[in-house]
């Protein structure tokens, strides 16, 4: 519960100022602080999404989600590494005519907000730093890039002091731009992969399957599974075949240790008395979706047979074209076999 509280201070943090850049943007007729502010607007905007996934991953598991709700906070920092990549790639393409075409810009202005926008950025910075998910984690990022950008801007301020250099402000966001990419495509390819069920990254597969075969008892590892629905949870499940069943609580134990090195604490064993009988498992669930098939296809024939002996019956085309939506659904039924 404390997780969702942070991202939700630092949403309320980000959409005040957000207003505030609107209301000073008019003022200094600047268009800069004024895109900036439409910039934060869908911060904040993201950061509320992931507030609301982040509630919701908190829940424990039910008959729907036996496993819990906890790829909700995964799917809330996905959408918001998506949202900084793409404000990034806009800031980018936005700025680059800029190099060539600088604006002049209120700079005494400019240097009250930005110095007030790194206060606001750093303390909702703070909020969610000390935080374990992936979403916290996005978000940290997220308002670094903000104070890297309100930075830029005082610095920019003090030189359009002395000087007319005003191609140093497009300059500078397109580097910080290019810098927050290449920790935000990283964060969200890592997303990407634990929805995908990837082995994670601090788990080395090959190692720990041969520490588990090194257990005095163990015949075989005939399955071994290890995947994480979060980034911090892991769960292993593994097949096995003893040299003596009737050891199996020792085996057992034995691999729970192994397991708990690498983080892993939720773990399902299956003894299996014999090689055969782990593949007759699985070949016997290959089997049912065949026969499943076979007797699908067979349906199917025999209602295409029936569709065409009746289209020759000029009295039959009434129920002929009830046979032809059977036979579309058989259709429908053979490819989801």
């Amino acid at each position: 519960m404390k997780s969702s509280k942070n991202v939700w201070i630092a949403f309320l943090l980000n959409f005040s100022f957000a207003i505030i850049e609107f209301t000073f943007g008019v003022l200094f007729n600047s268009s800069a602080v004024l895109a900036d502010a439409v910039h934060d607007t869908g911060d904040a905007l993201a950061i509320g999404l992931s507030a609301f996934f982040e509630r919701i991953s908190n829940r424990r598991g039910d008959r729907n989600y036996t496993l819990g709700y906890k790829r909700y906070s995964l799917l809330g920092a996905m959408l918001t590494s998506t949202i900084l990549i793409v404000g990034s790639i806009l800031i980018l393409v936005e700025n680059v005519p800029k190099l060539f075409a600088p604006e002049r810009v209120n700079y005494d202005g400019m240097l009250v907000l930005g110095i007030f926008a790194i206060v606001i950025n750093f303390a909702a910075s703070r909020v969610v730093s000390h935080g374990r998910t992936h979403n916290e984690s996005i978000l940290s990022l997220h308002f670094l890039e903000d104070i890297l950008g309100w930075l830029a801007v005082i610095f920019v301020s003090f030189i359009l002091r002395f000087t007319n250099w005003y191609f140093l402000d497009p300059l500078l966001s397109l580097i910080i731009s290019t810098f927050i990419l290449s920790k935000a495509l990283p964060k969200f390819w890592e997303n990407v992969q634990i929805f995908l069920d990837h082995v994670p990254s601090d788990v080395n597969l090959n190692d720990l399957y041969a520490e588990i075969q090194t257990i005095e008892n163990m015949q075989a590892i005939t399955q071994l599974n290890v995947w994480t629905t979060d980034g911090l949870e892991k769960f292993a499940m593994i097949h096995i075949c003893m040299k003596h069943p009737e050891q199996q609580a020792e085996t057992q134990q034995f691999i729970r240790q192994h397991l708990k090195i690498y983080g892993i604490k939720k773990v399902t064993i299956q003894a299996d008395e014999s090689l055969d009988e782990h593949e007759e498992c699985c070949i016997g669930g290959e089997n049912e979706e065949k026969k499943m098939e076979h007797s699908a296809v067979k349906e199917l024939l025999k209602s295409v047979k029936s569709v065409i002996n009746k289209f020759s019956k000029e009295d039959s085309w009434g129920i002929c074209f009830l046979d032809v939506a059977k036979v579309a659904q058989l259709v429908i039924e053979i490819g989801n076999c």
